[in-house]
């Protein structure tokens, strides 16, 4: 875990439900040693598997399990969108994932707060195949939601 004098209210909080999770393909490259704090969350939503080997998130009522990172600056923002194909001045449409602000709460339905999450339209995850994936959970990597890992 980054070690700062940052104030937990200063952090840039990022809900992730796929590859930038925990012991996922993508965690240690883009979330390795940046990462102050990190919590199992869930958020409302529809989670689907695609065959490209990640997942995809939709708006949605059902519950999506993932992890709420917590990083100190906004410059992991810049990252995250060229991993996700996502400019902000492009059309929605245009974009693989759109960058939005959603509430996001623990195991007991409590709320952790607002954080930043990658969606994927509903027409987007259709055109690719996805695959809705009932139990709000994915892994690439077989992990549950109960793996011990390091930051």
């Amino acid at each position: 875990m980054v070690e700062s004098n940052i104030k937990f209210s200063d952090l840039v909080r990022v809900f992730v439900y796929g590859t930038l999770k925990p012991g996922e393909a993508n965690y240690k490259r883009y979330c390795a040693g940046k990462v102050v704090d990190v919590k199992l969350a869930i958020a409302q939503g529809k989670l689907f598997a695609l065959p490209m080997g990640y997942p995809a998130m939709t708006l949605g009522d059902s519950q999506v399990h993932g992890y709420l990172l917590f990083f100190p600056n906004l410059k992991i923002l810049n990252e995250l969108d060229v991993l996700e194909n996502y400019q902000p001045t492009r059309q929605p449409t245009a974009n693989l994932y759109n960058r939005q602000m959603i509430e996001v709460y623990d195991s007991q339905s409590l709320s952790l707060g607002w954080a930043w999450v990658y969606l994927m339209t509903l027409d987007r995850v259709e055109q690719l195949r996805g695959c809705l994936q009932p139990d709000g959970w994915w892994s690439g990597s077989g992990l549950t939601a109960k793996y011990s890992y390091d930051l």
